[in-house]
């Protein structure tokens, strides 16, 4: 009877890459796996005033190093700065994004181009760089987080939609690609999370979202945080698949 594989516990050291961790559900996956015992590498674009004083929050808490960086992750060149400094590295979370909402006809090319670089060209730029560093060790995670509607699409979030949708795609065609490497290729569909990217909308829309969603309340980031250390700690045989986390909703 074969052997099943379930991931081994090393002694050695684990690093992991969270990016978009200033805040919402960045910052709780970081938390939790500076609770894991991993060191971390954390990134932003803007809020240097809230990931600075947080990562040295975390490093004097969990006892861990924790250094971030200032960087657009939807720029190579920022990206690949990033790498420089990181040596090894045993799971990437690829978080950071942006939303829009508003009619497609309406939207620029600019906002377009934005989205895009920020919800998919990231992921396709820091997974190009973790990949080696995994390589060496034939083992590693890439956890990517998406929406649902990049499995079904949502009015007046066209480009959100078709960037989480790419994501989507490129997580079980990079499975495929890196499961005989012995590293695993996941991505976690979220539903409504209750974070900022969700303070355009009002009370009533909130509140009418709700309604629609069998487990009766907004997701919370700790929840997403929580499902992506159930994938760290998932046999190895689990790649490739998108998980939705939304309550039932889609």
């Amino acid at each position: 009877m074969q052997k099943e594989h379930f991931p081994t516990v090393q002694n050695e050291p684990k690093y992991a890459l969270v990016t978009g961790a200033s805040r919402g559900i960045g910052r709780a996956i970081a938390e939790r796996l500076a609770k894991e015992g991993f060191h971390l590498y954390l990134t932003c674009s803007q809020s240097a005033n809230l990931l600075l004083p947080f990562a040295k929050d975390l490093a004097d808490r969990y006892a861990i190093s924790c250094v971030p960086f200032i960087a657009d992750m939807g720029n190579c060149t920022d990206v690949e700065r990033i790498f420089q400094q990181i040596p090894s590295l045993s799971v990437l979370v690829n978080n950071a994004g942006i939303s829009y909402i508003g009619l497609l006809h309406e939207m620029t090319t600019a906002d377009w181009q934005n989205i895009m670089r920020t919800n998919l060209d990231a992921v396709f730029y820091t997974s190009r760089l973790a990949i080696p560093l995994m390589l060496h060790d034939h083992a590693g995670k890439i956890i990517n987080i998406s929406s649902v509607w990049g499995n079904v699409g949502a009015s007046m979030e066209t480009a959100y939609s078709a960037s989480k949708g790419g994501v989507n795609s490129f997580t079980k065609a990079l499975a495929k690609e890196l499961a005989p490497s012995g590293i695993q290729v996941n991505a976690i569909a979220c539903g409504m999370i209750d974070t900022d990217m969700n303070q355009c909308f009002t009370d009533e829309d909130i509140e009418a979202l709700r309604q629609e969603i069998p487990a009766d309340r907004i997701g919370q980031s700790a929840e997403v945080a929580e499902m992506v250390v159930s994938l760290l700690h998932a046999p190895d045989y689990l790649t490739g698949q998108v998980i939705g986390l939304d309550g039932g909703w889609i």
